[in-house]
């Protein structure tokens, strides 16, 4: 996607996953906005969308942060929200391992309380390393960490597997988790 456009998707993420009053929105219980009322509430606060441009985002994500509904009236985001919502995720049984990515700089936090969802409603988990690396990436020297998923589900812990293929679950043990071998 050009800047335009990965900047209308930052936006959307704001918006739809944690600050809807910047363009005075309410998101319903499961997340979703009419976009009707979307796009006029973007274009009342100084930032005009329009439909095509929209759909171009939500289809043309890599990551499919969107959904729009199934007769294309609302819009969400798929998993990531810090504001209370229900995605009304099902229980899901993981692969035996699923990727972590963090940086370096958060290890020594990790080794202590293991992964927490901080101020969002999961944990995320990638299927395979290489998404996981570029999680990492974002915010640093990137490590991998694994995740014995597979172990974690049959101590009872829940994993939700989100529309858009992120593997979510509510905290991870450090037992749960394997570095990488390194220096």
């Amino acid at each position: 996607m050009d800047k335009r456009y990965t900047n209308v998707s930052k936006f959307l993420s704001l918006i739809l996953r944690h600050k809807p009053e910047v363009v005075s929105i309410e998101l319903d219980e499961q997340g979703w906005v009419a976009i009707d009322m979307l796009l006029a509430a973007c274009a009342a606060h100084g930032r005009t969308l329009s439909r095509a441009e929209l759909d171009y985002v939500v289809a043309n994500n890599n990551k499919q942060r969107f959904a729009i509904s199934d007769d294309g009236m609302r819009i969400r985001a798929n998993q990531g929200h810090s504001v209370a919502v229900d995605l009304a995720y099902e229980v899901a049984e993981p692969p035996e391992l699923l990727y972590h990515g963090t940086t370096v700089s958060n290890l020594p936090s990790i080794r202590r309380q293991g992964l927490v969802k901080g101020k969002r409603h999961h944990v995320h988990l990638s299927a395979d390393v290489a998404t996981a690396t570029a999680v990492g990436r974002r915010h640093g020297k990137p490590v991998v960490l694994t995740v014995k998923a597979g172990e974690m589900a049959r101590a009872g812990f829940l994993f939700f597997l989100s529309a858009n293929g992120v593997w979510l679950t509510e905290t991870v043990p450090y037992l749960y988790i394997d570095e990488p071998a390194g220096p």
